[in-house]
């Protein structure tokens, strides 16, 4: 289909680099690139991306009115003309660098008041979205980048009367921590509302199977398979990486006890056992908000308890540039999450570059290593088996380069903006 219409509707990630804006602003580019009209459409805040953002300058359920009407009824009634104050993108970006907002913990009412859509307290602002969309922007499609949003649904299809597919990207971590009663009540409306989609989108075969029997209720077949992808632009270009020793481990994720930082720092001292201190290093980089900052500091602590702080270095968050320079110093790279991740946008980014990955055996890890065959899994949840991976690696360097090598050229060939856009478009095309 030529010139497509696009509306594709994402949620800003309160000022951290995240996976998901990365993703949706890098198929938005690719898009646009070939003719299609897609408008990248943000909600709560702004999106953060490392590359060329081409979202709009425009952010639809705006954080602190959605925040504000969910907690004073006045605001529920307040002109529009007062909202789009609060809506401007610097003041939700501002306020977004203080908040925990979130925390799923305290986000129980909101996320059911979002559910329930044009019966929440934020019907207004849908009112809005649905009013510029209909008027304004008038697409052949929606695509909603998150099931939290899936609400909207109804109300879409109704003005406009085109189909609505909706991407999952790990709510099931989110919705699991939230409290009673909201949990239960959050569950049943998710269910209720994903009758509404026309069809949905997941990153890998794991989390349709998981999301389609666990929180959806909706046929398995209802659900399309597009991977991530990545624009390959600066990834994988040949560089000289220094030969170990040290051996260089690292890390690249958001830090927090989910994504599993803990596990790794104690697989290092097991590997640092082995090796001896002054042979390998451990390199950490990703978005630290501040609730996580204890849990960094406790595992900062037990490295200088074991006499390793030389051989820890800790980069911060990283741009795009100093990402790939990063990835590219390394020798092996693990994400070793605790929970089931269905997404995994490092390890590509890992992989493009050359380094292979030790990551554990669930999730989307296995169909991710089965169409790479760019590293090694291990039992879940275990330093020792992260530990005994990554030495498996740095004792045979011929299987750590033929890992790296061969990754680099599926995830080049397979992983590929171009390849992924194309995946979503054909998607698209069969809904239209």
């Amino acid at each position: 289909m030529e010139n497509m219409r696009v509306a594709y509707i994402t949620a800003g990630a309160a000022g951290m680099y995240c996976g998901t804006c990365i993703h949706d602003n890098m198929v938005a580019t690719v898009l646009k690139k070939q003719g299609h009209n897609v408008s990248l459409i943000p909600t709560y805040t702004p999106t953060r991306t490392d590359e060329a953002n081409v979202s709009m300058n425009r952010v639809f359920f705006g954080g602190v009115n959605v925040y504000l009407q969910q907690k004073l009824s006045i605001f529920r009634h307040t002109p529009w003309t007062f909202d789009k104050l609060l809506d401007n993108p610097a003041l939700l970006n501002g306020l977004a660098r203080f908040s925990n907002s979130t925390d799923a913990r305290d986000l129980g009412q909101l996320t059911v008041s979002m559910l329930r859509a044009e019966q929440g307290y934020q019907k207004k602002e849908l009112v809005k979205l649905v009013k510029w969309l209909a008027e304004e922007n008038k697409p052949d499609i929606v695509y909603l980048t998150n099931s939290m949003l899936v609400g909207f649904t109804k109300e879409i299809k109704k003005a406009l009367d085109v189909p609505v597919i909706c991407a999952l990207q790990g709510e099931d971590i989110f919705l699991q921590d939230l409290i009673e009663p909201y949990k239960t009540e959050a569950l049943a409306l998710l269910q209720e509302r994903a009758a509404d989609a026309d069809g949905f989108v997941a990153p890998c075969d794991y989390y349709a199977q998981f999301m389609a029997n666990a929180y959806l209720d909706v046929p398995v077949d209802k659900i399309d398979i597009v991977p991530l992808g990545l624009n390959m632009d600066g990834h994988g270009l040949l560089v000289e990486k220094p030969e170990p020793p040290p051996f260089i481990i690292g890390y690249l994720a958001r830090i927090c006890p989910e994504k599993g930082l803990h596990i790794l720092v104690d697989a290092f001292h097991l590997v640092a056992e082995t090796f001896g201190v002054n042979n390998v290093q451990l390199h950490v980089a990703g978005y630290l908000g501040k609730k996580d900052e204890p849990y960094l500091e406790e595992l900062v602590n037990q490295i200088q308890a074991a006499g390793l702080a030389d051989s820890f270095i800790h980069h911060g968050e990283v741009t795009r540039t100093q990402k790939i320079d990063f990835l590219n110093r390394l020798h092996v790279f693990s994400v070793p999450t605790v929970y089931r991740e269905s997404k995994g946008l490092s390890i590509i980014e890992s992989l493009a570059n050359g380094v292979p990955v030790v990551q554990p055996q669930h999730g989307t890890f296995p169909e991710m290593i089965s169409a790479t065959e760019g590293g090694i899994l291990v039992e879940p949840e275990s330093a020792e088996a992260v530990a005994a991976g990554i030495i498996e690696l740095l004792n045979d360097t011929e299987q750590r380069e033929r890992l790296g090598e061969t990754g680099k050229m599926n995830v080049h060939q397979k992983f590929n903006d171009a390849t992924v856009a194309e995946q979503l478009l054909k998607v698209f095309e069969r809904y239209i």
